[in-house]
């Protein structure tokens, strides 16, 4: 009897030490996963630029990957914490406010009664708030409150998500110069779990990576980061806490200019802006505004496309998950996932037939 028991008692140990020594080393690794995988993702977003600059220079691995990596941290690593630095700034000054109930907000301009279809209503409620604070507030006290929490919680991981951000560029131009070795592995992987199929779905999962960061979020943080550095300029109020609507608004495919047009309208109804300013800022805001239906085809020409609400579902719920770095993540891994369950359903459909 117990001859017989003994091999699935083994098993049984043998299994359970496999998966506590799983569950130890996920986590000890879980830190670093999510700065893994996003530069794991950056690196498939500027491999193309990689390949072509080691064409055309005939520079090594390394010294391509090392320009690249130094390249984006200029170019996105300085407006990313000039604008974080507005957004903790604003956010920890508006908490101070709401705390101590001196909250002052300025009456609107004479001619915002005149905008077109908000003009009236809008301006009846910026002059109560503008009067009575307290009592406005006072209406939508729970929603403001849950509103101040989420941007407070934003501010306060900011650093360390600038940190997680440079870290992941970092890592990604480690992948560069790896690239061949890490696609030959994950075709491993995927043959072991899908078969013969493992190539096919690589190639799958490369270009759907590679048409989300470059056609959807390369494009929104662009956007960002040019609108972002307007608003500061121009000392547009909450500018740090408006370009991270602008973020969210563009990764799930909403025209920023809905945010862009109404802060020119404020420009040009603030006395203290003078006229050319104010026309530069909107000349500006267009620009930034149109430039989504300028790269877009571009990008996207040879990508793979996604209902907008499987990237919304996938930003939203990364960003809830896992804070800034979980609003891009989310939205490749959502994007990827609807591809492979595509895919899936078609070979189905093509099994039965």
């Amino acid at each position: 009897m117990t001859k017989n028991n003994s091999p699935a008692i083994e098993s049984a140990i043998q299994i359970a030490l496999i998966a506590l020594l799983s569950l130890w080393c996920f986590k000890v690794a879980q830190p670093f996963i999510g700065p893994i995988i996003w530069a794991g993702i950056i690196a498939i977003g500027v491999y193309p630029i990689y390949l072509w600059l080691i064409n055309k220079t005939g520079l090594r691995a390394g010294w391509a990957a090392t320009i690249i990596t130094l390249s984006m941290l200029i170019i996105l690593i300085t407006p990313t914490i000039l604008i974080s630095g507005a957004l903790i700034e604003n956010t920890q000054s508006l908490s101070e406010l709401i705390k101590k109930d001196e909250l002052n907000i300025p009456p609107p301009p004479k001619n915002v009664a005149e905008w077109p279809l908000i003009g009236e209503k809008l301006d009846t409620v910026w002059t109560n708030a503008s009067q009575d604070p307290k009592a406005v507030f006072g209406q939508y006290r729970s929603e403001v409150k849950d509103l101040t929490k989420w941007f407070i919680s934003i501010a306060a991981s900011m650093s360390l998500n600038i940190l997680i951000f440079i870290f992941s560029i970092i890592i990604a131009g480690v992948f560069l110069t790896s690239a061949k070795g890490a696609k030959e592995t994950f075709i491993t992987i995927l043959n072991r779990v899908a078969g013969e199929r493992g190539s096919e779905l690589t190639e799958l999962s490369l270009a759907t990576v590679n048409s989300v960061v470059t056609g959807i979020l390369g494009i929104a943080l662009i956007q960002t980061l040019l609108a972002g550095v307007g608003f500061v300029i121009m000392g547009i109020p909450a500018a740090g806490v408006l370009a991270v609507i602008c973020l969210v608004m563009a990764i799930v495919q909403i025209d920023i200019l809905l945010v862009l047009i109404p802060l020119s309208i404020y420009v040009f109804s603030d006395p203290n802006t003078g006229t050319g300013a104010a026309v530069a800022f909107l000349v500006w805001n267009i620009g930034v505004g149109l430039l989504n239906n300028v790269l877009k085809p571009i990008l996207l020409a040879k990508g793979v496309n996604a209902p907008m609400a499987i990237v919304f579902i996938g930003a939203i719920g990364g960003m809830i998950l896992s804070g800034i770095i979980g609003l891009f993540v989310g939205a490749v891994f959502m994007v990827l996932g609807y591809t492979f369950f595509m895919v899936w359903l078609q070979s189905e459909k093509t099994a039965s037939t």
